[in-house]
């Protein structure tokens, strides 16, 4: 009987976390649409001409019932939001690549490992036809008490059928994120202690003018951060850049 109930359960979660999951929204390429789908905090999926890329995967597997499994998964730290092992073994498949910083290779499975492409900063790959590169994602200021030192996590941009997507893991404004040229989407992340405050988030991308961004990871110690205030610092400093705000964080 308790394990008919635990099943139960955990089929209800599943359900709820589908019924609760933003909608898909879809980028023109010039290889076909893009699907852009958040899923919760760090984690999206994005899916065009049936390659499946999953950015860090974490926070259960009913977050992603329903998704495609993935080819591709990027992940840009160690911390249990970006790199979330029992996650990553629900969802992966044997033909699944993943690309990662070798810190958290480094805390990989041997199976995984044998599969992992590794990325440091400034390298690129090609996997399934999307170009990745690596960019530095770190605190400021640097030093040995900082969560995210130089050099440990990757941010990733990644070309997509000609489109050019950032994905900022955890990071603050520094000059490698406010010098990006060309991002036609980017995810930007702004959750104290963390990372950025909403301040240097919307200065940050007015900096870099992506075409379309969507602020994530905004969950901290003191609660949700506030995306309509960003919305607002965006819109009045260039009404070019489209800020899309999504429900990362729905509760069943």
């Amino acid at each position: 009987m308790k394990c008919s109930i635990l099943v139960l359960c955990l089929a209800l979660a599943a359900v709820n976390a589908v019924a609760q999951r933003p909608e898909a929204d879809v980028l023109e390429t010039a290889k076909g649409p893009l699907s852009i789908q958040p899923v919760q905090h760090a984690s999206l999926v994005l899916t065009m001409q049936g390659v499946t890329i999953y950015a860090d995967p974490s926070g259960g597997a009913p977050l992603f019932k329903g998704l495609a499994a993935p080819d591709l998964i990027l992940i840009t730290d160690i911390h249990g939001d970006h790199f979330d092992t029992a996650t990553l073994a629900a969802v992966k498949t044997a033909r699944t690549i993943i690309v990662a910083p070798q810190a958290v290779v480094d805390k990989m499975s041997a199976a995984d490992k044998a599969k992992a492409v590794v990325l440091k900063n400034g390298d690129n790959t090609t996997q399934a036809g999307i170009t990745i590169n690596a960019i530095p994602m770190y605190n400021l200021p640097q030093g040995p008490e900082s969560r995210h030192p130089k050099g440990r996590g990757n941010g990733y941009v990644l070309t997509v059928g000609g489109k050019h997507i950032y994905l900022s893991g955890d990071t603050q404004g520094i000059p490698e994120m406010r010098s990006l040229k060309d991002i036609d989407v980017a995810f930007v992340c702004m959750n104290l202690p963390y990372t950025m405050d909403v301040n240097e988030a919307a200065n940050a991308v007015l900096a870099f003018k992506p075409k379309v961004v969507y602020p994530y990871h905004y969950r901290g110690q003191g609660g949700l951060s506030d995306i309509t205030a960003f919305k607002k610092q965006v819109d009045e400093g260039n009404k070019g850049i489209e800020v899309r705000l999504r429900n990362w964080y729905a509760q069943p």
